[in-house]
């Protein structure tokens, strides 16, 4: 159900758009959440299919003039809200909104971050090593110059799912000795000769032996794992009976948070996981139901089309009317 006269931005293509809307299936009157702004392309269409609202959120302060011009083309009926979509249901609450029918989160970094060379995401282009979406929190070069080699190690292993982490973090640290750490060129040759130059293979696609390294610190310095969950508890809290969920995720680390999540909250999930009661425990109403079964990943179309999608996958719960489960602290 793609919009009608609905265009690309040519800096951003939104992955799985047909999907997302077909799962979302946004009506006239409702409203909704674009929880990852970006370029703005699944709020665009969401404002371009039918008559909706929507409140889009971002932490990433370059986004503004996206914003502000689409505030001046949909009057009325789009809002920027400025913070991280874990803090979704603050943030609505300062509109004086509690329920909403529809949540968009697309996880991970945009084609817009990666295509700035002084955001400093990408190997691609020389810049200096940032990685920061917003917000005052140490840089990618902070961490890179600052963090003990077995913290580095643990940190490009748990977020990469880098097998040579302790490897990389060994050559970074000797590399730091002689001069700090500052552009993304410079780690990406130090990691390359840490583990060879020759590309690594991922399934039958050839990925540059710095990816894994560059995933990880980005995760770790906007800790995208730990707003992921958060923002999936806030999206239940905020969802209204009948609101759809829809999340689009990059890498399997993201993927299984979700996945998980939607297994335990429509009641799939088998028991021995923490989140689950104890058997003399009744067993929590299941807070959605799942619209499709499974992942859903673009079409050889899409990802001819744009080569970053090749990796999404989509999953989609609709919300019951079972109270939200009490949000988790951090252990």
């Amino acid at each position: 159900m793609t919009a009608p006269g609905f265009e690309y931005d040519p800096r951003h293509f939104p992955v799985l758009l047909n999907e997302v809307l077909e799962a979302l299936a946004p009506k006239q009157g409702e409203r909704m959440v674009d929880g990852t702004f970006g370029a703005g392309g699944y709020t665009r269409a969401l404002l371009s299919a039918t008559d909706c609202l929507v409140w889009a959120i971002d932490r990433d302060p370059h986004v503004v003039p996206t914003a502000e011009a689409m505030e001046q083309e949909f009057p009325g009926r789009f809002r920027l809200l400025k913070g991280c979509f874990s803090q979704m249901k603050e943030l609505l609450a300062e509109e004086g909104i509690d329920q909403v029918d529809g949540v968009a989160l697309d996880i991970g970094v945009s084609s817009m971050q990666l295509d700035e060379a002084e955001r400093g995401f990408s190997f691609m282009q020389d810049g200096p090593l940032d990685m920061r979406m917003g917000g005052d929190v140490p840089s990618a070069a902070d961490v890179v110059n600052e963090t003990d080699e077995e913290d580095l190690a643990n940190i490009i292993y748990r977020y990469g799912e880098e097998h040579k982490s302790r490897r990389i973090a060994r050559a970074i640290v000797e590399a730091r000795r002689e001069e700090p750490i500052m552009r993304t060129r410079q780690l990406a040759e130090i990691v390359s000769r840490a583990v060879g130059h020759k590309k690594t293979i991922r399934g039958k696609k050839q990925i540059h032996p710095a990816t894994r390294t560059f995933q990880a610190l980005r995760i770790y310095v906007n800790d995208e794992l730990g707003e992921l969950e958060r923002g999936l508890e806030a999206a239940e809290q905020i969802l209204s009976p009948g609101g759809r969920l829809c999340v689009v995720t990059f890498h399997s680390l993201e993927d299984r948070i979700v996945k998980n999540f939607f297994r335990e909250r429509s009641g799939e999930l088998a028991r021995g996981s923490r989140h689950l009661p104890q058997a003399n425990e009744p067993a929590a109403e299941p807070t959605f139901e799942m619209i499709f079964r499974g992942g859903k990943k673009p079409s050889q179309e899409e990802i001819n089309q744009n080569a970053r999608s090749r990796s999404a996958k989509l999953r989609a719960g609709r919300r019951t009317a079972a109270p939200a489960r009490e949000r988790e602290e951090a252990a």
